[in-house]
């Protein structure tokens, strides 16, 4: 892989980060908790920058987790990824958040299993950090089991519905409900796509949504046994 510098952006969950790719070497820092993306993404990403010697006129491209994720989330790192790269005319990489979780995890055959509130949650499956299929949104009852065993699981939809380690005990051999989307292994996902030329024009990156809604509706609450 040629020499090449980028910055990538992970604003999927509350747990925000951005990272800064050198010729192989990342430097990862964590958004501050409790405060918006909004308000703290730039001034670390700077920093982050300062941090690693590099200014941004020094960088090939930029990336971000494109989802699925927080609706809000996935709109500010596409927002600040598009602005970085239309002032500096730079391609912008687009990285799917369960892609980079399957990554992080290490393992060979992985389920990814994110929190996506209202009962639900992203899942994916994953060889060789490969996607088997496009992420989907899935009940934790209704979940589609993966084929055979020696599954490594991770993410925390473990943690919010119990549920799945029961009905995925046959099939997963190792858990890691403490995984969530990281800009490391969106960085390290989107340096060798950076490198065969695979960046879009910031016009043309988009995030990935799957769900087509923010909230349940009050006949909707009922149903599952919430409240009006």
């Amino acid at each position: 892989m040629r020499a090449m510098n980028l910055v990538a952006i992970e604003t999927s969950t509350e747990k925000g980060s951005v990272a800064v790719w050198s010729d192989g070497v990342v430097l990862r820092r964590v958004c501050p908790p409790g405060v918006a993306h909004s308000q703290t993404l730039l001034p670390l990403l700077c920093a982050t920058m300062s941090e690693a010697g590099l200014a941004f006129a020094a960088l090939d491209g930029v990336a971000f987790a494109a989802g699925p994720g927080s609706f809000t989330g996935l709109r500010i790192a596409c927002g600040v990824a598009q602005g970085l790269a239309f002032a500096h005319d730079l391609p912008v990489v687009p990285v799917g958040t369960l892609d980079a979780m399957a990554l992080a995890s290490g393992g060979e055959r992985v389920l990814v299993l994110l929190d996506a509130r209202m009962g639900e949650v992203y899942c994916g499956q994953f060889a060789a950090a490969v996607p088997l299929a496009p992420p989907e949104l899935c009940h934790p009852a209704t979940l589609a089991l993966p084929d055979g065993a020696g599954w490594l699981a991770c993410g925390n939809g473990l943690v919010a519905y119990p549920l799945l380690r029961q009905r995925l005990a046959a099939c997963v051999q190792a858990w890691q409900p403490e995984l969530m989307p990281d800009a490391d292994a969106v960085a390290r996902l989107a340096a060798p796509r950076l490198a065969r030329g695979e960046g879009v024009d910031a016009a043309a990156a988009t995030p990935l949504y799957v769900r087509n809604k923010v909230a349940l509706t009050v006949a909707e609450r009922l149903a599952v046994g919430g409240k009006a």
